[in-house]
């Protein structure tokens, strides 16, 4: 699993709680994921995100614009496996 936050290029630590939340999330959930944190443009720029801080699970945009709740990062981890099956099945 991979977790991309993505900040701005001239504020970086303004994505610390996401940082801090994801960090908790995981360690709840006894997970382990490749945590990155992006203060490139470029990459919000062809991810099409304009507000941050975003959390990017897997490639996929969760939330922009806020930090989310270690709940709701819970939430997104738990229900990755069951996407993935879904989507198995269909195709």
């Amino acid at each position: 699993m991979r977790i991309d936050i993505l900040c701005r290029p001239d504020k970086p630590e303004s994505c610390q709680g996401t940082v801090d939340n994801v960090r908790q999330a995981l360690e709840q959930l006894g997970v382990k994921a490749e945590v990155h944190q992006y203060s490139d443009s470029r990459k919000m720029i062809d991810n099409r995100i304009y507000v941050v801080p975003a959390l990017m699970i897997d490639d996929q945009v969760r939330i922009a614009g806020r930090v989310p709740k270690v709940d709701e990062i819970i939430n997104f981890i738990v229900e990755r496996p069951r996407y993935l099956k879904d989507t198995a099945e269909v195709a």
